[in-house]
């Protein structure tokens, strides 16, 4: 029985891997990576100014959150990189229950037998809890979501808000 369950993840696994999905993905991949917008664009301090007003800053975040949307994905990956890499605990405790599941699942439901004894596959995921929830709780991941949120919500707001629409996207409000 638990043949038949290996060749039908492996079917899964195999219609996953697909050509036509694989190259769907890759396209997809392209198209979001194609509006990107290029360092001097998005940096460009002769465009940042002061809103004159809250309905003008509410216009040019609008506006801009759509335009640059790629790049700020870009930054917020970034942070989180950044935050993962500065909490190693934290980053400790994400690949302890991702590798820990991975390998639990690899069972494929039967018991692990070791020269120790033998462990069913619910008393490891019950071991793999016990030691990630402490470790968890101990890396802080309130803190890091917070900052994360945080940190990506004044870097994108702000270049959002101070960055000025281009000129002709100006003009055509304004004869609209």
């Amino acid at each position: 029985m638990n043949q038949l369950g290996a060749l039908s993840q492996f079917s899964r696994f195999t219609e996953n891997l697909s050509p036509e999905r694989i190259r769907g993905e890759f396209q997809n991949l392209q198209s979001k990576l194609s509006t990107v917008r290029p360092p001097q664009e998005f940096f460009n301090v002769k465009n940042f100014s002061k809103p004159q007003n809250f309905a003008e800053l509410q216009s040019r975040a609008s506006y801009n959150v759509k335009y640059y949307q790629s790049n700020y994905a870009i930054i917020v990956g970034a942070l989180s990189i950044y935050s993962l890499l500065t909490n190693l605990t934290l980053l400790f405790v994400i690949s302890l229950v991702i590798f820990g599941v991975a390998g639990i699942s690899r069972l494929h439901g039967e018991d692990w037998v070791t020269p120790v004894g033998t462990f069913k596959v619910t008393q490891l995921y019950t071991a793999l809890t016990c030691v990630a929830v402490p470790l968890g709780i101990l890396a802080s991941p309130f803190t890091t979501i917070l900052w994360l949120v945080g940190a990506s919500a004044v870097t994108v707001v702000g270049h959002a808000a101070f960055m000025e629409k281009p000129i002709q996207v100006v003009f055509e409000e304004e004869t609209v």
